[in-house]
């Protein structure tokens, strides 16, 4: 069986300084200073010459609003200015629904959004509500979330689900109930899209966990996941907010390089 080569995109919209003790959890049993740290929001594409798919939607004007966060570019702007019209993309993936994941659901009118069961269900159940979970979330967006679900455009997957030919989204919890990851075949090898399941390279080289934990347990087993991706399938790992990210990888061409990285080339591209 023939699988398709693609091309993973990161394209940076946000930026923000925080500090180390804010970011990781319970930072005072590190036997390290407290500092600053850069935080980065990305969305990405994945495409091939046969499709393209976005992965999260970054955060709306009123999710960054309400945190007093602005936009370097709003990340619906930034998929136009890269190419890829929100309002022709078919498939959209959402890894978890936290604020600066499901921002800009209305722009995405014709999509598939793919989404795992345990996910959509949690922000429906009885402790969604609690200030230590729902403050990452915004009630609008949620509630733009159960109308695509009632338009029949929302597709609910529990485990593991191939959502393009060699692509596969896999569940680990941890970080939300269902949040999830991808593996994505390129030419440069393996990409494993961590988004929030790792924010950032540290969290997986010292298995330190964000501060945003709805279940450790399953956070410190998707840490082990990912490290095994890593180290059996040799995946390149693309955290969630990590501004290395922008350093480590090809950067795109012309005016967009200074907002995204691409990994891997369409097969045409490559011969």
């Amino acid at each position: 069986m023939t699988t398709e080569s693609y091309e993973v995109i990161a394209l940076r919209y946000a930026s923000r300084m925080a500090t180390r003790s804010a970011v990781f959890l319970n930072y005072h049993l590190y036997d390290e200073p407290d500092g600053p740290i850069q935080m980065d929001y990305y969305v990405w594409v994945i495409r091939s010459s046969e499709r393209t798919i976005v992965v999260d939607t970054g955060y709306s004007e009123l999710g960054g609003r309400n945190r007093n966060r602005g936009h370097i570019i709003h990340p619906v702007e930034l998929l136009k200015q890269f190419g890829t019209d929100p309002a022709d993309v078919d498939t959209l993936v959402i890894t978890h629904a936290h604020y600066d994941h499901i921002g800009n659901l209305e722009a995405f009118p014709r999509a598939r959004v793919l989404i795992t069961e345990a996910e959509r269900d949690f922000w429906r159940g009885p402790t969604a509500g609690r200030l230590l979970l729902h403050h990452s979330c915004e009630d609008s967006e949620l509630a733009t979330l159960e109308q695509i679900d009632r338009a029949g455009r929302l597709q609910a997957f529990s485990g593991r689900a191939e959502i393009a030919p060699g692509i596969s989204a896999i569940e680990v919890g941890g970080h939300t109930h269902g949040q999830c990851i991808l593996t994505v075949p390129t030419s440069d090898g393996l990409v494993l899209l961590a988004s929030d399941a790792a924010h950032y390279y540290e969290e997986i080289d010292d298995d330190k966990p964000f501060v945003v934990a709805e279940d450790l347990d399953k956070m410190y087993r998707g840490f082990d996941l990912i490290r095994s991706l890593i180290r059996n399938d040799n995946a390149v790992l693309l955290p969630g907010h990590d501004p290395d990210v922008m350093h480590r990888h090809r950067p795109l061409d012309g005016p967009l390089a200074e907002h995204g990285i691409i990994i891997g080339r369409h097969p045409e591209e490559a011969s």
